[in-house]
């Protein structure tokens, strides 16, 4: 038994870019989504290389909110999403279909970003993007506490 499992791996490991279960899901971009950024290249190794994010797009992602509009969703943890899904967003579970909303770190930081709906409760965890983690200037690695709003 012992045998067949090793040699499972081994055949599995011979794959050009191994086994389809271990590729990460092709980029989607959700409805009503508005992200104008492109794919980081194949070849991305750095987290400049994997932020395609403009300028404009940066700016504007920072600028000071209209708080008049916005309501409160909550608080929630999140994490780095895929550094290959370009733009500034996040996945969370606070939200039942794609708006636009803020988040604020602890460190008083705030983006303007793309909230996307996922699966679960409110209080399961959230996946942010690799350059609306930048704008807060919280690191990349580790686990995030951000205050959820919806304009």
């Amino acid at each position: 038994m012992k045998r067949l499992v090793l040699i499972g791996f081994l055949g599995l490991a011979g794959c050009a870019n191994g086994p389809a279960f271990l590729q990460p899901a092709a980029n989607v971009k959700p409805e009503g989504s508005t992200v104008t950024t492109v794919a980081p290249p194949a070849d991305a190794r750095t987290e400049d290389a994997f932020d395609t994010t403009t300028d404009e797009e940066r700016a504007a992602a920072v600028a000071t909110p209209e708080p008049a509009g916005e309501r409160s969703l909550g608080t929630t943890v999140a994490t780095l999403g895929s550094p290959t899904d370009p733009g500034i967003w996040m996945d969370t579970p606070l939200v039942s279909s794609v708006t636009q909303g803020r988040v604020e770190a602890a460190n008083g930081k705030s983006v303007n970003l793309e909230l996307r709906p996922i699966e679960g409760p409110a209080t399961a965890g959230s996946r942010i993007s690799l350059p609306a983690l930048r704008l807060l200037e919280v690191g990349l690695a580790g686990l995030h506490t951000l205050t959820v709003y919806a304009k």
